[in-house]
Protein backbone atom coordinates (compact mmCIF):
# COMPACT_ATOMS: atom_id res chain seq x y z
CA UNK A 1 0.00 0.00 0.00
CA UNK A 2 1.18 3.24 -1.03
CA UNK A 3 1.01 5.94 1.57
CA UNK A 4 2.45 8.60 -0.25
CA UNK A 5 0.87 11.92 0.50
CA UNK A 6 2.07 14.86 -1.32
CA UNK A 7 3.04 18.27 0.49
CA UNK A 8 0.49 21.11 0.72
CA UNK A 9 2.45 23.26 -1.72
CA UNK A 10 1.66 20.95 -4.12
CA UNK A 11 -1.60 20.01 -3.40
CA UNK A 12 -2.21 23.64 -3.53
CA UNK A 13 -1.22 24.34 -7.34
CA UNK A 14 -2.63 22.69 -10.36
CA UNK A 15 -0.81 21.24 -13.46
CA UNK A 16 -0.23 23.89 -16.31
CA UNK A 17 -3.46 23.84 -18.23
CA UNK A 18 -1.14 24.72 -21.66
CA UNK A 19 1.19 21.24 -20.93
CA UNK A 20 -2.28 19.92 -20.24
CA UNK A 21 -3.69 20.71 -23.02
CA UNK A 22 -0.49 20.19 -25.54
CA UNK A 23 -0.45 16.65 -23.62
CA UNK A 24 -4.20 16.16 -24.96
CA UNK A 25 -4.32 16.99 -28.04
CA UNK A 26 -0.81 14.59 -28.55
CA UNK A 27 -2.65 11.43 -27.22
CA UNK A 28 -5.84 12.61 -29.19
CA UNK A 29 -3.32 12.29 -32.55
CA UNK A 30 -1.42 9.07 -31.09
CA UNK A 31 -5.36 7.36 -31.34
CA UNK A 32 -6.01 8.38 -34.89
CA UNK A 33 -8.03 11.57 -34.37
CA UNK A 34 -7.09 14.45 -37.05
CA UNK A 35 -6.40 16.95 -34.17
CA UNK A 36 -4.77 20.79 -35.77
CA UNK A 37 -2.95 21.60 -32.52
CA UNK A 38 -3.03 25.03 -31.78
CA UNK A 39 -1.81 24.98 -28.06
CA UNK A 40 1.82 24.70 -28.22
CA UNK A 41 4.10 27.67 -27.39
CA UNK A 42 7.05 26.94 -29.18
CA UNK A 43 8.60 27.94 -32.71
CA UNK A 44 8.02 25.37 -35.26
CA UNK A 45 11.27 26.62 -36.51
CA UNK A 46 14.23 24.26 -35.88
CA UNK A 47 17.50 25.49 -34.13
CA UNK A 48 19.38 27.24 -36.58
CA UNK A 49 22.19 25.11 -37.93
CA UNK A 50 25.21 27.45 -36.96
CA UNK A 51 23.73 27.07 -32.99
CA UNK A 52 23.80 23.20 -33.70
CA UNK A 53 27.48 23.58 -35.09
CA UNK A 54 28.52 25.81 -31.99
CA UNK A 55 27.18 22.99 -29.58
CA UNK A 56 28.64 20.21 -31.41
CA UNK A 57 32.05 22.08 -31.33
CA UNK A 58 31.83 22.70 -27.51
CA UNK A 59 31.03 19.11 -27.40
CA UNK A 60 34.27 18.60 -29.41
CA UNK A 61 36.33 20.75 -27.30
CA UNK A 62 35.32 18.64 -23.97
CA UNK A 63 33.25 21.56 -22.69
CA UNK A 64 30.72 18.84 -20.98
CA UNK A 65 31.94 19.45 -17.53
CA UNK A 66 30.19 21.13 -14.57
CA UNK A 67 30.16 24.95 -15.23
CA UNK A 68 29.82 27.54 -12.07
CA UNK A 69 26.36 28.05 -11.24
CA UNK A 70 25.69 31.63 -12.79
CA UNK A 71 26.72 30.03 -16.28
CA UNK A 72 30.05 30.21 -17.97
CA UNK A 73 31.65 33.47 -18.47
CA UNK A 74 31.21 33.36 -22.32
CA UNK A 75 27.28 33.01 -21.78
CA UNK A 76 27.16 35.66 -19.03
CA UNK A 77 29.25 37.84 -21.53
CA UNK A 78 26.77 37.57 -24.69
CA UNK A 79 23.47 38.10 -22.51
CA UNK A 80 25.38 41.36 -20.66
CA UNK A 81 26.60 42.22 -24.53
CA UNK A 82 22.89 41.40 -25.87
CA UNK A 83 21.27 43.70 -23.27
CA UNK A 84 23.57 46.47 -24.06
CA UNK A 85 23.28 46.01 -27.98
CA UNK A 86 19.69 45.89 -28.04
CA UNK A 87 18.36 47.99 -25.04
CA UNK A 88 21.55 50.03 -24.21
CA UNK A 89 21.47 48.78 -20.80
CA UNK A 90 24.50 47.53 -18.90
CA UNK A 91 24.68 45.22 -16.42
CA UNK A 92 28.07 43.24 -14.26
CA UNK A 93 28.83 40.38 -13.81
CA UNK A 94 27.75 39.61 -10.83
CA UNK A 95 23.66 41.10 -11.64
CA UNK A 96 23.35 38.14 -13.97
CA UNK A 97 22.21 34.41 -13.40
CA UNK A 98 21.39 31.35 -15.49
CA UNK A 99 19.27 28.56 -15.71
CA UNK A 100 17.45 25.85 -16.84
CA UNK A 101 15.17 28.03 -19.08
CA UNK A 102 13.26 31.51 -17.80
CA UNK A 103 10.55 29.70 -15.99
CA UNK A 104 13.23 27.70 -13.45
CA UNK A 105 14.27 31.89 -12.95
CA UNK A 106 11.49 33.16 -12.43
CA UNK A 107 10.32 30.25 -10.22
CA UNK A 108 13.93 31.05 -8.19
CA UNK A 109 13.09 34.79 -7.62
CA UNK A 110 9.82 33.90 -6.08
CA UNK A 111 11.64 31.69 -3.92
CA UNK A 112 14.39 33.80 -2.92
CA UNK A 113 12.00 36.36 -1.69
CA UNK A 114 8.12 35.51 -1.36
CA UNK A 115 7.15 34.24 2.04
CA UNK A 116 4.27 34.45 4.83
CA UNK A 117 1.19 35.34 2.38
CA UNK A 118 3.70 38.32 0.52
CA UNK A 119 1.44 39.94 -2.40
CA UNK A 120 2.30 39.34 -6.13
CA UNK A 121 0.39 41.79 -8.60
CA UNK A 122 -0.09 39.61 -11.70
CA UNK A 123 -2.08 41.64 -14.45
CA UNK A 124 -4.62 38.87 -15.69
CA UNK A 125 -4.87 37.40 -19.09
CA UNK A 126 -1.49 35.85 -17.71
CA UNK A 127 0.95 33.11 -18.31
CA UNK A 128 -0.57 30.10 -16.83
CA UNK A 129 2.09 29.23 -14.25
CA UNK A 130 2.27 32.44 -12.26
CA UNK A 131 -0.42 32.42 -9.78
CA UNK A 132 1.07 29.05 -9.06
CA UNK A 133 4.40 29.37 -8.61
CA UNK A 134 3.54 32.02 -6.35
CA UNK A 135 1.05 30.16 -4.16
CA UNK A 136 4.12 27.23 -4.36
CA UNK A 137 6.13 29.74 -3.08
CA UNK A 138 3.61 30.96 0.23
CA UNK A 139 2.76 33.75 -1.80
CA UNK A 140 -0.69 35.38 -2.44
CA UNK A 141 -1.01 36.48 -5.94
CA UNK A 142 -3.31 39.30 -6.57
CA UNK A 143 -5.43 39.45 -10.09
CA UNK A 144 -5.83 42.53 -11.59
CA UNK A 145 -8.16 42.30 -14.63
CA UNK A 146 -6.88 43.81 -17.93
CA UNK A 147 -10.19 44.25 -20.16
CA UNK A 148 -9.41 44.34 -23.62
CA UNK A 149 -10.80 47.69 -24.41
CA UNK A 150 -7.60 48.76 -22.09
CA UNK A 151 -5.81 46.71 -24.68
CA UNK A 152 -5.22 44.09 -22.14
CA UNK A 153 -2.69 46.12 -20.81
CA UNK A 154 -2.29 47.34 -16.87
CA UNK A 155 -2.73 50.81 -16.33
CA UNK A 156 -1.00 53.19 -13.80
CA UNK A 157 -4.42 53.66 -12.48
CA UNK A 158 -5.28 49.63 -11.80
CA UNK A 159 -1.21 49.13 -10.72
CA UNK A 160 -1.88 52.13 -8.26
CA UNK A 161 -5.21 50.18 -6.62
CA UNK A 162 -3.47 46.88 -6.12
CA UNK A 163 -0.18 48.02 -3.90
CA UNK A 164 -0.74 47.67 -0.89
CA UNK A 165 1.86 47.47 2.31
CA UNK A 166 2.45 43.61 1.88
CA UNK A 167 2.80 43.91 -2.22
CA UNK A 168 6.74 42.34 -3.15
CA UNK A 169 6.48 41.87 -6.39
CA UNK A 170 4.28 42.97 -9.80
CA UNK A 171 4.69 40.77 -12.40
CA UNK A 172 4.89 42.65 -16.46
CA UNK A 173 5.27 40.31 -19.27
CA UNK A 174 5.50 42.28 -22.23
CA UNK A 175 4.80 41.11 -25.39
CA UNK A 176 2.21 39.01 -23.48
CA UNK A 177 1.74 35.23 -23.08
CA UNK A 178 -1.50 34.89 -24.05
CA UNK A 179 -2.56 38.15 -25.88
CA UNK A 180 1.08 39.51 -27.42
CA UNK A 181 -0.03 42.66 -26.07
CA UNK A 182 2.99 45.42 -25.41
CA UNK A 183 3.62 48.59 -23.44
CA UNK A 184 4.59 51.91 -25.72
CA UNK A 185 8.16 53.88 -23.70
CA UNK A 186 5.52 56.10 -22.45
CA UNK A 187 3.34 53.52 -20.86
CA UNK A 188 5.81 51.97 -19.08
CA UNK A 189 7.27 55.62 -18.08
CA UNK A 190 3.30 56.21 -16.15
CA UNK A 191 3.49 52.78 -14.66
CA UNK A 192 7.08 53.47 -13.84
CA UNK A 193 6.03 56.84 -11.90
CA UNK A 194 3.19 54.63 -10.15
CA UNK A 195 6.69 52.25 -9.01
CA UNK A 196 8.76 54.66 -8.00
CA UNK A 197 5.89 55.78 -5.44
CA UNK A 198 6.15 52.83 -3.94
CA UNK A 199 10.21 51.72 -3.34
CA UNK A 200 8.78 48.79 -1.63
CA UNK A 201 7.87 46.98 -4.78
CA UNK A 202 10.22 44.92 -7.65
CA UNK A 203 9.15 44.07 -11.07
CA UNK A 204 9.20 40.19 -12.54
CA UNK A 205 9.82 41.69 -15.84
CA UNK A 206 9.45 38.35 -18.10
CA UNK A 207 10.68 39.87 -21.70
CA UNK A 208 10.74 35.80 -23.44
CA UNK A 209 9.07 37.12 -25.91
CA UNK A 210 10.93 40.88 -26.19
CA UNK A 211 12.36 39.89 -29.90
CA UNK A 212 9.16 37.84 -32.04
CA UNK A 213 7.91 42.16 -32.40
CA UNK A 214 5.54 43.46 -34.48
CA UNK A 215 5.39 47.12 -34.24
CA UNK A 216 6.61 49.76 -35.72
CA UNK A 217 7.79 51.23 -32.63
CA UNK A 218 10.90 50.05 -31.31
CA UNK A 219 11.15 47.15 -28.61
CA UNK A 220 11.77 48.46 -24.72
CA UNK A 221 11.33 47.14 -21.47
CA UNK A 222 10.69 48.71 -18.09
CA UNK A 223 14.46 49.02 -16.80
CA UNK A 224 14.92 50.97 -19.87
CA UNK A 225 12.19 53.36 -20.04
CA UNK A 226 12.49 53.85 -16.34
CA UNK A 227 16.02 53.71 -15.26
CA UNK A 228 15.52 54.76 -11.81
CA UNK A 229 14.11 51.56 -10.91
CA UNK A 230 16.79 49.07 -12.29
CA UNK A 231 17.80 48.03 -8.78
CA UNK A 232 13.97 46.60 -8.18
CA UNK A 233 13.79 45.09 -11.69
CA UNK A 234 14.30 41.28 -12.68
CA UNK A 235 14.80 41.44 -16.42
CA UNK A 236 13.91 37.77 -17.61
CA UNK A 237 15.05 36.58 -20.83
CA UNK A 238 16.01 33.25 -22.82
CA UNK A 239 16.97 31.59 -25.84
CA UNK A 240 13.76 29.39 -26.02
CA UNK A 241 11.21 31.78 -28.29
CA UNK A 242 13.87 33.96 -30.09
CA UNK A 243 15.81 31.74 -31.54
CA UNK A 244 13.47 28.28 -31.22
CA UNK A 245 15.54 26.64 -28.82
CA UNK A 246 13.03 25.42 -26.37
CA UNK A 247 14.68 22.21 -25.27
CA UNK A 248 18.23 23.37 -24.67
CA UNK A 249 16.88 25.12 -21.69
CA UNK A 250 18.50 28.00 -20.78
CA UNK A 251 17.17 31.31 -19.68
CA UNK A 252 18.66 33.78 -17.93
CA UNK A 253 18.10 37.27 -16.05
CA UNK A 254 20.18 40.38 -14.87
CA UNK A 255 19.03 42.09 -11.33
CA UNK A 256 20.10 43.72 -8.49
CA UNK A 257 23.59 41.52 -6.85
CA UNK A 258 21.51 40.40 -3.81
CA UNK A 259 18.71 38.83 -5.56
CA UNK A 260 21.18 37.23 -8.43
CA UNK A 261 23.33 36.32 -5.47
CA UNK A 262 19.93 34.47 -3.64
CA UNK A 263 19.33 32.71 -7.02
CA UNK A 264 22.32 31.43 -7.34
CA UNK A 265 22.60 30.07 -4.32
CA UNK A 266 19.28 28.34 -4.18
CA UNK A 267 20.38 26.94 -7.79
CA UNK A 268 24.10 25.57 -6.32
CA UNK A 269 21.37 22.95 -3.96
CA UNK A 270 18.98 21.99 -6.73
CA UNK A 271 20.31 21.73 -10.45
CA UNK A 272 24.43 23.14 -9.71
CA UNK A 273 24.52 24.73 -13.38
CA UNK A 274 22.62 24.16 -16.61
CA UNK A 275 23.62 22.33 -19.25
CA UNK A 276 28.00 22.91 -20.30
CA UNK A 277 26.88 22.16 -23.61
CA UNK A 278 23.95 24.21 -24.17
CA UNK A 279 25.46 27.13 -22.82
CA UNK A 280 27.62 27.24 -25.59
CA UNK A 281 25.00 27.05 -27.86
CA UNK A 282 23.00 29.68 -26.32
CA UNK A 283 26.39 32.21 -26.07
CA UNK A 284 26.90 31.77 -29.67
CA UNK A 285 23.24 32.21 -30.27
CA UNK A 286 23.59 35.90 -28.68
CA UNK A 287 26.33 36.69 -30.21
CA UNK A 288 26.58 35.73 -33.62
CA UNK A 289 24.08 36.76 -36.56
CA UNK A 290 20.82 37.63 -36.17
CA UNK A 291 19.48 37.64 -39.14
CA UNK A 292 17.53 34.13 -38.10
CA UNK A 293 15.38 36.14 -35.18
CA UNK A 294 14.71 38.79 -37.98
CA UNK A 295 13.31 36.09 -40.82
CA UNK A 296 11.68 33.72 -38.08
CA UNK A 297 9.97 37.21 -37.16
CA UNK A 298 8.42 38.02 -40.53
CA UNK A 299 7.07 34.66 -40.94
CA UNK A 300 4.72 35.13 -37.61
CA UNK A 301 4.06 38.58 -38.93
CA UNK A 302 2.56 36.84 -42.07
CA UNK A 303 0.53 34.10 -39.97
CA UNK A 304 -0.62 36.77 -37.50
CA UNK A 305 -2.04 38.55 -40.39
CA UNK A 306 -3.60 36.21 -42.05
CA UNK A 307 -5.25 34.66 -38.44
CA UNK A 308 -6.46 37.76 -37.26
CA UNK A 309 -8.55 38.58 -40.70
CA UNK A 310 -9.68 35.04 -40.81
CA UNK A 311 -10.57 35.04 -37.38
CA UNK A 312 -12.26 38.52 -37.54
CA UNK A 313 -14.48 37.56 -40.32
CA UNK A 314 -16.08 34.80 -38.44
CA UNK A 315 -19.60 36.35 -37.02
CA UNK A 316 -19.47 35.69 -33.32
CA UNK A 317 -15.72 36.34 -33.25
CA UNK A 318 -13.05 38.89 -33.20
CA UNK A 319 -9.85 39.39 -32.39
CA UNK A 320 -7.13 42.10 -31.33
CA UNK A 321 -3.67 42.33 -33.73
CA UNK A 322 -0.96 41.38 -31.18
CA UNK A 323 1.87 43.25 -31.01
CA UNK A 324 3.95 40.69 -30.48
CA UNK A 325 4.74 36.75 -29.56
CA UNK A 326 3.30 34.19 -31.64
CA UNK A 327 -0.29 33.75 -29.80
CA UNK A 328 -3.82 34.67 -30.25
CA UNK A 329 -6.67 35.49 -27.92
CA UNK A 330 -9.86 36.00 -29.57
CA UNK A 331 -12.60 37.01 -27.94
CA UNK A 332 -15.58 34.29 -28.35
CA UNK A 333 -18.74 36.32 -26.49
CA UNK A 334 -20.65 36.03 -29.45
CA UNK A 335 -21.15 32.08 -29.59
CA UNK A 336 -21.59 32.42 -25.97
CA UNK A 337 -25.60 31.69 -25.23
CA UNK A 338 -25.56 29.14 -28.13
CA UNK A 339 -26.04 25.52 -28.52
CA UNK A 340 -23.84 22.84 -30.41
CA UNK A 341 -25.61 20.68 -32.99
CA UNK A 342 -26.10 18.40 -30.90
CA UNK A 343 -27.94 20.37 -28.69
CA UNK A 344 -25.31 21.13 -25.92
CA UNK A 345 -25.21 25.11 -24.46
CA UNK A 346 -21.95 26.64 -24.99
CA UNK A 347 -22.09 28.78 -21.64
CA UNK A 348 -18.33 29.34 -21.13
CA UNK A 349 -15.10 29.61 -23.34
CA UNK A 350 -14.21 26.40 -22.09
CA UNK A 351 -17.20 24.87 -23.56
CA UNK A 352 -16.40 26.35 -26.59
CA UNK A 353 -12.87 25.11 -26.87
CA UNK A 354 -14.35 21.52 -25.88
CA UNK A 355 -16.31 21.81 -29.06
CA UNK A 356 -14.01 23.20 -31.27
CA UNK A 357 -12.10 19.73 -29.95
CA UNK A 358 -14.42 16.73 -30.11
CA UNK A 359 -16.75 19.09 -32.97
CA UNK A 360 -13.75 20.00 -35.00
CA UNK A 361 -10.55 18.63 -34.04
CA UNK A 362 -9.02 21.91 -33.17
CA UNK A 363 -6.86 22.00 -30.19
CA UNK A 364 -6.70 25.44 -28.13
CA UNK A 365 -6.97 26.71 -24.75
CA UNK A 366 -9.70 28.45 -22.91
CA UNK A 367 -9.46 31.73 -21.77
CA UNK A 368 -10.42 31.30 -18.01
CA UNK A 369 -6.61 29.16 -18.06
CA UNK A 370 -4.95 32.66 -18.19
CA UNK A 371 -7.71 34.42 -16.40
CA UNK A 372 -10.04 36.30 -18.64
CA UNK A 373 -13.41 35.49 -20.02
CA UNK A 374 -14.66 34.77 -22.74
CA UNK A 375 -11.74 33.90 -24.79
CA UNK A 376 -9.09 31.13 -26.26
CA UNK A 377 -5.56 31.02 -27.18
CA UNK A 378 -4.42 29.71 -30.53
CA UNK A 379 -0.73 29.63 -30.93
CA UNK A 380 0.62 30.69 -34.49
CA UNK A 381 3.73 28.74 -34.04
CA UNK A 382 2.95 26.37 -36.54
CA UNK A 383 2.45 25.92 -40.15
CA UNK A 384 0.45 28.27 -42.22
CA UNK A 385 -1.13 25.45 -43.98
CA UNK A 386 -2.05 24.23 -39.96
CA UNK A 387 -3.42 27.67 -39.02
CA UNK A 388 -5.57 28.38 -42.15
CA UNK A 389 -6.83 24.43 -41.49
CA UNK A 390 -7.81 25.78 -38.10
CA UNK A 391 -9.45 28.67 -39.19
CA UNK A 392 -11.54 26.75 -41.57
CA UNK A 393 -12.77 24.51 -39.19
CA UNK A 394 -13.29 27.44 -36.32
CA UNK A 395 -15.31 28.88 -39.06
CA UNK A 396 -17.05 25.93 -39.85
CA UNK A 397 -17.53 24.75 -36.53
CA UNK A 398 -19.29 28.94 -35.45
CA UNK A 399 -21.59 28.55 -38.06
CA UNK A 400 -23.01 24.75 -36.79
CA UNK A 401 -23.95 26.67 -33.82
CA UNK A 402 -27.73 27.28 -33.22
Amino acid sequence: MNNFVAASRVARIKISPSTAASARARELKAAGKDIVDMTVGEPDFDTPENVKAAAHAAIDRGETKYTAVNGTPALRKAIIGDFERRLSLQYADNEICVGGGAKQILFLALMASVENDAEVIIPAPYWVSYPDMVIANDGKPVIVECPQEKGFKLTPEALEAAITQKTLWLILNAPSNPTGAAYSRGELEALGEVLLRHPHVFVLSDDIYDQVWFREEPMTTLVAAVPALKDRVLLTNGVSKSYAMTGWRIGYAAGPAPLIAAINKLQSQMSSCPSSVSQAAAAYALSADQSFVRDSVKVYKERRDYACGRLNAIPGISCRVPDGAFYLFPNCAGVIGRKTPEGNPIETDLDFVLYLLDGVGVAALQGAAYGLSPYFRLSIATSMEAIKEACDRIERAVADLR
